[in-house]
Formats: structure tokens, sequence, C-alpha cells
């Protein structure tokens, strides 16, 4: 019997856009599974928008709508964004759905009734200023293993350990940024310590699975397994547990469940069992995930699966992050950049192609580098294989009106490209993208020198019907290519196929025969690349803002509206010149911590020198300038807005950098200007602009 396949990608979450980091995996596993469909293999691919959390909730109220219409919107967006980039979904869905709910109780009381399910009082992460639980992602501080700054408090993004909420060190609420104490709770715990055994079985004897995945799970398991509070407290955006008033299933129960729950609503429209899939021998299920979420898909989702009698998965594939320009994606660095940001600006294709021919089985990051991203879209993807298919179109829609001939005869390299084009199949198959693409262009490196080794526009004034052999044979080197890259830019060929009068080809049509058609006129193909311009850097990154205290103060003397202050930096003292003598006296500026712009050009004002520039903000009848209580020399940063070492810059630049303040906190857009863990406040309680 055929397998009935399920191929999977991570459940984006409905809380914002989606980037080209996201895309990444959805491109993989859409390559993927279009290659199994070309290979005829019965294969559906299922996702859905993971909606349930404390940030859309809270995010939500926010905006003050409910939190079901913010799942939609997202829902909507995400979904376009999927389709521009030609990722073809058999279902996109929600986990916020009936068939999902109906499939998380299910599970649930089948490890309940298992005895894998018990309950026992926590003490938990409680914020005393919004007056609530603060989950996992609410609530920072550093890693207690590694020690890592402004981590979550689930898991650390640099040394990946796992911990609980109150583990973390120097903790505050991400709502409002208040110390949390603890408070008992009572939850629901998952015994995924019952499955230590049976998870490693499945893992040693599962050879797909890769083996630097396989031996790091296979190490937490050998350290020992915690088991898993599967619960949380309201105010909850979810599903309430079974026979619970306040008590809701954690996200990530439901979400993975969806994966089922998608397959299930599939199988409602089309009229087939999602069971054939996800329960019955001849199923088969595919995971695609980043290395971020190992964790709960080798862990918690097979042992929820193995408890619930559904099937395991046969292969998880474990993909790295995104880079730009080798470093980690960065709003402030301008390389955050989203899946819209990127169709505005460039053709999607293009980064299908590049990310195919960096993807394979290794863990590695991808870097996305700009420059040479537009080298290899313009010398591999257009003057390499653009250019045989325009070459071979063109001399035989121009001199043979389009017809090909009804024979050629050149065995030896046909048999070479065939066996080129097998070895692509199967690294389709093995998820190593990377060495199908290296195939591909050999083989179109072989058309190209097999067309100019020819040279059919000599060959024609000697011998025309050998060039109308050379040309067809060609030709049929273009549908064999055009075959192999359908995976990856299915719009490119089914362009070529357009012209070749030879729709819906399949890996089976992977062969030379005489053509016997008369091709359409060729159109172009691809667009060459000059400059991108993606990348939008934030101006904040190049101000360097840092804390000083004022030591000395007197008048200017040659402005009546000016002071001189000498401001201490722990490293260094400078001389600033502030207007500011209508509001201050010197008396009262001695000894406060201020807020200086470090890196300003200096300036002669009036004959003194200014080294650096005062921040102050101003209200309609007064001025407050902006103080902290941090170390003399400090940083003063919005949260996740990194400085990128600008040694000076001028005060356009400055002005550029529009900071408020807003009941006495001084704010870039909506961040709060921070020194450490200390906000930014502005003297006499001012809101208003900061200059």
């Amino acid at each position: 019997m055929k397998k009935k396949t399920v191929v999977t990608s991570a459940l984006p979450y409905a809380n914002g856009p989606i980037h080209i980091g996201h895309l990444v995996e959805y491109i993989q596993t859409d390559i993927f599974v279009r290659a199994l469909k070309l290979s005829g293999e019965d294969v559906i691919y299922c996702c859905a928008n993971d909606t349930h959390g404390t940030p859309i909730e809270v995010n939500a109220k926010k905006e003050g709508i409910p939190p079901e219409k913010l799942i939609q919107r997202y829902f909507i967006e995400h979904r376009r964004d999927f389709e521009d980039f030609n990722i073809h979904f058999d279902n996109f869905y929600t986990t916020n759905s009936s068939e999902n709910k109906e499939l998380s109780d299910y599970i649930f009381l089948k490890l309940k009734e298992n005895g894998d399910i018990y309950t026992k009082e926590v003490e938990l992460t409680y914020c005393p200023n919004c007056k609530r639980f603060l989950p996992d992602r609410f609530v920072k501080g550093k890693c207690p293993s590694c020690g890592a700054e402004n981590q979550y408090g689930d898991n650390c993004e640099v040394c990946n350990s796992t911990y609980k909420p109150t583990d973390l060190i120097d903790p505050h609420c991400v709502i409002c940024g208040t110390k949390p104490i603890t408070k008992k709770s009572l939850h629901y715990f998952f015994k995924l310590s019952n499955y230590s055994e049976k998870l490693k079985k499945w893992l040693i004897e599962n050879k797909n699975l890769q083996e630097e995945i396989k031996n790091y799970v296979l190490n937490w398991i050998k350290e020992g397994l915690n088991d898993w509070d599967i619960s949380r407290d309201a105010p909850y955006f979810g599903f309430k547990i079974v026979g619970e008033e306040d008590k809701y299933y954690y996200v990530w129960l439901d979400a993975p469940i969806g994966y089922i729950a998608s397959t299930r609503n599939l199988g409602t429209k089309m009229g087939f069992n999602y069971e054939d899939y996800w329960k019955f021998e001849n199923g088969r299920i595919i995971h695609f995930i980043g290395k971020d979420i190992i964790y709960f898909h080798f862990l918690f989702w097979p042992a929820m699966l193995m408890g619930s009698g559904f099937n395991l998965p046969e292969d998880i594939v474990v993909h790295g992050f995104l880079k730009i320009n080798n470093e980690k994606m960065s709003k402030s660095r301008g390389t955050f950049i989203t899946a819209r940001d990127y169709l505005e600006k460039l053709n999607p294709e293009y980064l299908r192609y590049y990310y195919a021919r960096s993807l394979s089985r290794k863990l590695s990051d991808i870097d996305l580098d700009i420059e040479d991203f537009k080298e290899k879209i313009n010398h591999e993807l257009i003057a390499n294989f653009g250019n045989f298919v325009n070459r071979s179109f063109s001399f035989l829609y121009k001199n043979f009106n389009g017809k090909t001939s009804e024979r050629f005869n050149f065995k030896e390299l046909e048999e070479k490209i065939l066996k080129k084009a097998n070895d692509v199949l199967n690294y389709y198959k093995m998820v190593n993208f990377k060495s199908a693409i290296k195939e591909i262009m050999e083989i179109s490196d072989m058309g190209n020198k097999f067309f100019q080794d020819m040279a059919p526009w000599k060959l024609i004034k000697e011998d025309r019907e050998k060039a109308h052999e050379v040309l067809t044979f060609s030709v049929n080197i273009v549908k064999i290519l055009s075959i192999l890259l359908k995976p990856v830019i299915p719009t490119v060929s089914n362009k070529i196929e357009r012209i070749l009068n030879l729709p819906h080809l399949k890996f089976s049509d992977l062969k030379f025969d005489y053509l016997s058609k008369e091709i359409k006129k060729p159109e172009i193909l691809f667009e060459k690349l000059e400059e991108i311009d993606l990348i939008k850097k934030d101006p904040f990154t190049s101000v360097d803002l840092r804390v000083g205290k004022v030591i000395e103060v007197f008048p200017h003397p040659k402005a009546d509206k000016l002071l001189i202050l000498k401001v201490d930096f722990g490293s260094e003292k400078r001389q600033i010149v502030a207007g500011i003598k209508k509001y201050y006296s010197e008396e009262e500026l001695k000894g406060k911590k201020i807020v200086v712009v470090f890196n300003l050009k200096p300036a002669k004002l009036r004959g003194e020198k200014s080294n650096g520039m005062l921040l102050a903000a101003s209200s309609e009848n007064d001025v407050g300038v902006l103080t902290v209580d941090g170390n003399l020399g400090d940083m003063v940063r919005p949260e996740g807005i990194e400085f990128d070492g600008t040694e000076q810059i001028d005060i356009e630049h400055f002005l550029k950098v529009n900071l408020v303040g807003k009941n006495g906190i001084a704010y870039y857009g909506e961040k709060v200007l921070m020194c450490g863990d200390k906000k930014v406040e502005i003297d006499k309680g001012i809101s208003g602009k900061i200059k």
C-alpha cells in the first residue's frame, strides 16, 4: 500500500508578521512536499496559526479588541504572505478550532486515564502590579545556567537550557517591569518521566533523525526528564481544561495537536479519514521545525502521541536560524525583514532558490549575505540557467518557427544528464536541497557547454538538419531542468511548461523524447538584480547615550540663556553647553545624574566647546532634564536596539531620533529608555518632546 504522508511546519504564532527567518522553514517544507507530489506520492501539507497564549491575550487588550479579532487579522496576513511566496498548504487552519478543542480534550483524558496526569501546588511568578500570574514568556531575567541576560522564563536562547520562571536571576515582568513575587497555584502536570525509556527506544531505532539532534535529546533523557506543567491560570486565551473554570491548557499542549486538527479539518472537506495519516499503519508523519523548539517536538510531543494512541513521527527535520550578513536578525540594525518588505522589492522565487542552495540536513545556520544573494541569483539562476533557456528557445523559435526535430542522437550526454537528474530526486527525498541545486546547475552547465560547442549559429549554415537536432536536444535539456527546479521555482517552471506546450510535467517525465511540438514565443523569465535595498537601519543604533553626573555648573560668559556643565562619565570628564538657564539654577543641576548624547560631534556654542548634548523634555511651560540612577558611563538604550559603535554623529542625524516624554518617563516610540533595569525618568514629571 502507498504510504499516506502528512507533512507539517511549525505553527506560526498569530501575534506578528511572517518574516524571512520564518520563511526558511516554510520554503524548505514546501520544496520537500512539492518534490514528493511530483514523485507521485500520496502527501498532504497541513499547518495552522498558533493562536493561544498570554501574548495574544495581552496584545489584544492593548488594542482594545477581542483576541479572536487579532488572530483573524494575522490569519489573513499570514495566508496572504505564504501564498505570495508560492508556499502551498493543502490546509492552513487555526488552533482556535472546535477540532483542536475536541482533540486536546481527547488526548488530555487519555493521558489522565493512563495515570500520566496529576495535580500539585506550585510556586509561580506573580506580578503584584499587573495582578496576574506571569507565564514563561512574560518573565525575563538572567539564565540560571549560563548567566545570559534578557532570557525568557522557560528556556535560554544562548545555552538552550530549560528551567522554571522562578529559577531566573533578577527577574522582571515584561508587561510593566515590576519584580515579580512567588505565589502558589494548583496546576496539572504530565509525567514525562514515565516515557523516558520509550522515548529513548524511539530515538535510537529511528534511522531518519539527524544524529546531532538525536544525541542532544538522548543526553537530556540521560540527565533525567522533568514532568511538564501543562496548565495555566486565568486570565488566559486558550482552551479551558476539561472540568475546570479558571485553568487552561498551556499553549504548548494544544499547539502541536493543531497538526492533527488541521488534517482532520481537511479530511472533513475532502472526504477522507484523518486517522489514515495519524493512526493507521500506512500513515507517515514528517515534521519540519527550527532548532529552538527541539525539546518540545522530540520529548513532549512524541510522549503525548505515545500515550494517546497516535503514530510517532517518522522524521523531524531540524534547521538552523537565519542570519543576515552573518549577524542575527535585528530590528534596530534594519535586518528584521518581513515577508511583505521582501515582496515589495524582490521576486519571491529568488529567495526560494537562495534558501534551497543553502539547505541540507545539517543544523548549521543559514546566512543571507545580501551581496552573495545578488551574485548567486545573477550568475547561477539568470546567467547560467536563464541564459541557456533563452538561447535554446529563442534560436529554435527564430530559425524553425518553434518546431522541434523528430530525431536527435546525443546518447552519451543524455545518459550523464539523466544520471544526475536521478541523483537530484534522491537529494530531494533526503532533504538535501543544497546538493540537489548543485547537480541541477551542473546539468545547466552541460547544456550551456553543449550549445556553445555545437555552435548552432554556425552549424545552421552548413547542416540545417543537424542544427535542428542540436536545438531540439537543448530544448529537451531545458525541459529536464524545469522539471527538476519545479519544487524550488514553480512559477518559472510553469512558464517554461507553457512555452513548451507541455503542462503539468512530473518527475516521471524526466526523459529525452521527440517533443514533436511547436513551442510558443519565448518570454523573459528573470530580471537581473541591481541594487538591493532591503535593510532599513534604525537611526537609534548610531546614537550613544550615556549616564553622566554634573559636578560643576557656571554661566556662559557670552550668552544669557546658556549654562556650562562639567560632567563626569567615570572614565572621563567633559564640558557640555546647555540652553536651560531659564529653567534650572546652578545648584539644582549640580549632582544630578543626567543622560547625554555621548557621540555627538563636538561644537562651539558662542565660543565655548560643547562635547556632547544634555537631553531634556519640554512641556508648554517648563523643561525637565532626563535623569537615571545608573552607574557613570553606563549606556542608555531602548530594549532591543543595540549601539553599532558609530564614533560620531551630527545633530541632523540625532534629530531623526524621535524621543518623547510620557508622564515623566522617556520613550523611543513605544520603548522605554532604560539603563540596565532602571527606567529613564524626566525631572518634574514632564511629558513632551525630548531634545
